[in-house]
């Protein structure tokens, strides 16, 4: 089963982009979107069913801000669009599809580049690692796949030094995902494969920053622990630019 997560940053633009071009070659059986930044009456529904997909989104009450959906070739038994708390909820935050024998999360971690929305963004962060660690216990098979908005370690980011207090790479924001991997019993899957540096999926339209590699992991398929003897391949795909970010692939076998 190949699945990818993607940061579109507005799938009306990338649709512009050959979006539809692109997602036909890469035949993912799933798709996690995240920052979709439209409705579900703005998006070329109909466009995705004729490649095989059925998607669900989850759109922000605020209009072109946030949003999250999953597109699946294979039907989901079921969809949970949110986590029940409505401030996140409002926001377009987290989705959920069910599958036989695991279930596949698409979530977007709000962002704190705006440093007042900091407390938020945590406050998410710890709500999230809750819902996850009741959720495993009905549900213990996860994907759980989305933009974090947080470089975990000094290799996912290209200045470790020079950001260290720049949101995205702060001290609480790292620490929170070591807590989160570790009490939840995730597996970074693109690490579980590649210990290299210099693999980004997100880069600043500033400075020519995509051009010269000067970017940050923010995007990442985490899985339960219990899907290890599964998991066959994982990569970043850069060649993709429909997006400041770029698509993550995992493949595994379920």
């Amino acid at each position: 089963m190949r699945l990818i997560t993607y940061n579109v940053n507005g799938i009306r633009a990338a649709f512009t982009k050959d979006f539809l071009g692109w997602l036909k070659i890469a035949d993912p059986d799933i798709i996690c979107i995240q920052e979709s930044k439209a409705g579900n009456d703005q998006i070329d529904i109909e466009s995705l069913e004729k490649l095989g997909y059925h998607s669900y989104w989850h759109s922000a009450v605020r209009k072109g801000y946030s949003g999250v959906g999953i597109a699946s070739k294979i039907k989901p038994n079921h969809v949970e669009y949110g986590c029940g708390i409505e401030s996140y909820d409002n926001e377009g935050r987290i989705i959920r599809a069910d599958f036989d024998g695991y279930s596949a999360i698409s979530v977007y971690v709000p962002s704190a580049s705006n440093i007042e929305r900091l407390d938020f963004k945590m406050q998410f962060c710890h709500d999230f690692l809750e819902y996850i660690k009741n959720l495993k216990k009905e549900i213990p098979n996860l994907i759980i796949s989305g933009d974090f908005n947080i470089c975990h370690e000094a290799i996912d980011i290209h200045n470790p030094i020079g950001l260290k207090n720049v949101s995205g790479f702060l001290p609480m924001e790292r620490e929170w995902m070591t807590n989160f991997i570790n009490e939840c019993e995730l597996i970074d899957s693109f690490r579980f494969f590649n210990s290299d540096p210099d693999n980004y999926t997100w880069w600043s339209y500033r400075q020519n920053s995509r051009a010269r590699n000067k970017g940050w992991r923010l995007d990442y398929n985490f899985t339960s622990y219990s899907l290890k003897d599964k998991l066959s391949r994982a990569v970043i795909l850069k060649e993709a630019v429909h997006s400041d970010h770029c698509p993550a692939l995992l493949e595994l076998d379920v």
